[in-house]
């Protein structure tokens, strides 16, 4: 990023994803070795669980189809009932298993990517050795952020789930109550965009200051304000590749739609590559928008600073003062 400070305020959507792509393809050695130990895993394990999630909920469909079928007392009726018995504790196991590795190797991958740009940001010597002994101390502290994410998503749904039953139990207009649900279930996706905004922002102050947690959420919406639009469209852009590469997997590889197996592979790598690509681009715009976003507020990023709270990874993390890593501001 050689861009001076006040010039990034001025990034755009087409100017962010030009300077992720300038900041992945110059430092692409790095950001390879970051891919195949990290964002490589996250990609293959989230498309093994489509297809193994399919197989497993199709084998329970299968089972329960056959109990109906069979008379009720013989041995045969019992065999089958603790079978399917068996199948939903395997595929609940299944799936939790698959969300905490997710969960691991996504913040895994978040601090490698964000402490990456950063020292590329404040010129300093990155190696790949360095990145991944600095990753586990990141992730502590993200992980902090993503608990108070998860709490507020879950009161945020609780809320709208209490809304959506008083408001089902007053209406008396078949018409109304229909329009009025559209119009909330509008309401309540804008301020599912929103948190998720603001934590992806969170993600890359936790690991660039001293804040982690709700603090780091209260620092994140602040800093995206003025940005929001922006913001917004990359998230969405991001979100609506995400489901199309998902889309595309489970028609032609899960559902078997491709003409042959030698197809279904090809398919399947292909929509391999294309997650990995998309969540090492995604990663490296969240934290572009971070410094966007702070040069937009004014906030002189003092690089000497962030190049010294980066460094601390490197022993034992102490969180520094706030004074230390607080990015002051400038006169335009």
């Amino acid at each position: 990023m050689d861009r001076e400070q006040e010039e990034i305020q001025f990034l755009g959507l087409f100017g962010i994803f030009k300077e992720s792509f300038n900041i992945i393809f110059s430092w692409r050695k790095i950001f390879t070795q970051i891919t195949l130990a990290l964002i490589l895993p996250l990609s293959f394990i989230f498309l093994a669980h489509i297809e193994f999630s399919e197989l497993l909920f199709y084998k329970i469909l299968h089972d329960e189809h056959m109990l109906h079928h069979t008379r009720e007392g013989t041995p045969r009726y019992s065999k089958l009932s603790d079978v399917i018995s068996s199948d939903w504790i395997t595929f609940w196991l299944f799936k939790a298993a698959y969300l905490l590795f997710v969960l691991i190797l996504s913040l895994l991958s978040t601090s490698a990517v964000v402490y990456t740009v950063a020292c590329i940001y404040t010129a300093k010597e990155i190696t790949f050795k360095k990145v991944m002994s600095v990753v586990p101390k990141v992730w502590k502290r993200l992980m902090v952020t993503f608990i108070w994410n998860f709490v507020i998503v879950f009161a945020y749904n609780i809320i709208a789930i209490i809304v959506i039953i008083v408001w089902s139990l007053l209406a008396t207009n078949e018409a109304i109550a229909i329009t009025t649900f559209v119009l909330l279930f509008i309401i309540y996706m804008m301020g599912l965009v929103y948190i998720s905004i603001v934590w992806h922002l969170a993600s890359v102050v936790t690991v660039l200051e001293d804040s982690c947690g709700i603090k780091a959420m209260v620092k994140s919406k602040a800093l995206i304000k003025g940005k929001m639009g922006v913001a917004v469209v990359i998230f969405l852009l991001l979100m609506l590749c995400s489901i199309g590469i998902q889309v595309v997997f489970q028609l032609f590889v899960v559902f078997g739609l491709a003409p042959s197996t030698g197809m279904r592979i090809f398919y399947g790598i292909g929509c391999l590559l294309l997650l990995i690509g998309l969540i090492l681009f995604g990663l490296t715009i969240q934290t572009v928008v971070y410094f966007v976003c702070k040069s937009y507020h004014h906030e002189n990023i003092d690089k000497s600073s962030l190049a010294d709270h980066l460094e601390v990874y490197l022993g034992d993390y102490v969180p520094l003062k706030a004074k230390d890593v607080q990015l002051e501001h400038y006169q335009v």
